[in-house]
């Protein structure tokens, strides 16, 4: 697929989610808007890991906690490689290494495979640990056959990665690819990159397996000056890593005034997903963070609401009269769900925000 002459990073984000739209070619959990989008034939794509030699010499891989990445961590534990799952938005730390019990059937590992059994079957890898990663396997949203690519615009897998290479598990010599959908390769410019923006050397499609042969440096070290207060007080992981790297010496000023936009919340709204729900969100509220387990619309903290909507702070099995009831699936536990709730919120557009995204 072609992108858009004069195109934003945001702008093929939208064009990458609303072809897949209204070509019906991703699966659960849909709209794939601001996500990275878990697209048919995932699992298809996967399986073209096998044909790679860095694959089958990989002892430890980092695969990224994404739905369609589902089929590629499935196959490291089939294959009895160390799995490493980064934590959700880095909220309780950076990497969970994934330990099936033993004997594990292939249905236990198909759920090890999966966010819950991420959660249920891993323990926390620290700073401090000494793991060397042979391969990161990272979701996206765009990506060209160069190997430049668009994430869904939070910029936590280019984090991941300098993260890890300060501690000293990956370097600029580590294999990184990534597992999209074939609509999903663009051709776009290197100008719409930064400095901190990870690049891929192999794509995976359910029909091809490319090489991108991309020489572009990868961020070796966190940029601190793009780091705001905000982002560093919700990654406790990253607070410690700041501590490390001033005692070294290190400049490790912040940013010291936010960016014009922040991931999907947009500018418009100035809002922040700070981990919990705070409102269930009237028809054509808001967007969702997909990384939250429970999979529900991200948040206004009281007070910051988009102009135009209330920001209340009502939980969401308390729904003023009006709002749109929660779709009730067991899969997703609501945090603060009632009793006898297993909701998760209706996700839609809200038109006061307009396009967000960030380029970082």
């Amino acid at each position: 697929m072609a992108a858009r002459a004069g195109v934003s990073k945001q702008d093929l984000r939208q064009q990458v989610w609303d072809y897949m739209e209204a070509h019906n070619l991703a699966d659960f959990p849909r709209p794939v808007h601001g996500r990275i989008p878990n697209f048919k034939g995932s699992h298809q794509a996967a399986q073209h890991l096998q044909d790679l030699d860095i694959f089958a010499k990989a002892q430890v891989v980092k695969v990224d906690p994404d739905k369609p990445l589902e089929g590629a961590r499935l196959l490291v534990l089939q294959k009895e490689k160390t799995l490493l799952v980064p934590t959700p938005r880095l909220r309780t730390g950076l990497l969970n290494h994934v330990t099936p019990p033993s004997g594990a059937s292939k249905a236990v590992l198909r759920t090890c495979a999966t966010s819950q059994g991420v959660r249920s079957y891993s323990t926390p890898v620290g700073l401090d640990s000494r793991v060397q990663v042979d391969l990161v396997v990272v979701g996206s949203v765009a990506v060209s056959e160069k190997g430049w690519r668009v994430g869904k615009g939070e910029g936590y897998t280019d984090l991941e990665f300098a993260m890890m290479a300060a501690m000293g598990a990956v370097s600029q010599e580590t294999p990184v690819l990534t597992i999209v959908h074939d609509c999903q390769v663009l051709d776009f410019p290197e100008a719409l990159l930064g400095p901190h923006d990870l690049t891929v050397d192999f794509i995976l499609t359910p029909t091809r397996l490319l090489t991108t042969h991309c020489a572009r440096p990868r961020p070796v070290a966190v940029f601190w000056a793009q780091i705001s207060k905000d982002m560093l007080a919700r990654i406790p992981v990253l607070r410690s890593l700041r501590t490390r790297e001033q005692q070294a010496g290190k400049d490790v000023t912040l940013q010291s005034k936010p960016l014009q936009s922040a991931g999907r919340h947009s500018d418009t709204s100035g809002a922040r997903w700070d981990g919990t729900c705070h409102i269930g969100l009237h028809e054509g509220a808001g967007t969702s963070p997909p990384e939250v387990e429970h999979d529900h619309l991200w948040a206004y903290p009281v007070g910051s609401a988009p102009q135009g909507l209330p920001a209340l702070p009502t939980p969401c099995h308390q729904r003023p009269e009006g709002w749109l009831p929660a779709e009730r699936t067991p899969r997703y536990q609501h945090p603060q769900g009632g009793p006898g709730l297993a909701d998760s919120c209706t996700r839609a557009k809200h038109p006061l925000l307009g396009p967000a995204g960030s380029d970082t």
